[in-house]
């Protein structure tokens, strides 16, 4: 089993920079593929962006391609959402989730494809 607890959500102007982490606890970090979704109010839960387990496949929704880019750190069992140039409506709680599996290059885009999530973080993203 792993446990994922987010962090570094807040309130962020329109055009700065947000770092979300994503620390796991348990074993075998490595064993995940990792993703970050997010929920906005009336809104269905979305694949924001998704990262296989050794990082060389990862994945964005078109809305935030250019703009955000998602990491991990194996070694730290984190993974990170870079978000820059963000804009109102990033605004959501995001999550980050993961999946057990055997391949490596591998990522997941579906919620149901994750056995694990964290608690969420919140994004305001001001104009």
């Amino acid at each position: 089993q792993v446990q994922l607890v987010e962090s570094g959500g807040g309130l962020v102007q329109a055009g700065g920079s947000l770092k979300l982490s994503c620390a796991a606890s348990g074993r075998a970090f490595e064993m995940y593929a990792m993703g970050w979704f997010r929920q906005a109010p009336g809104k269905e839960r979305e694949c924001v962006s998704a990262i296989s387990r050794n990082g060389e496949s990862t994945y964005y929704t078109n809305s935030v391609k250019g703009r955000f880019n998602i990491s991990r750190d194996n070694a730290k069992n984190t993974v990170y959402l870079q978000m820059n140039s963000p804009q109102p409506e990033d605004t959501a709680v995001y999550y980050c989730a993961a999946r057990a599996t055997p391949n490596v290059t591998t990522r997941f885009l579906q919620g149901y494809d994750y056995n694990y999530w964290g608690q969420g973080t919140q994004v305001t993203v001001s104009s």
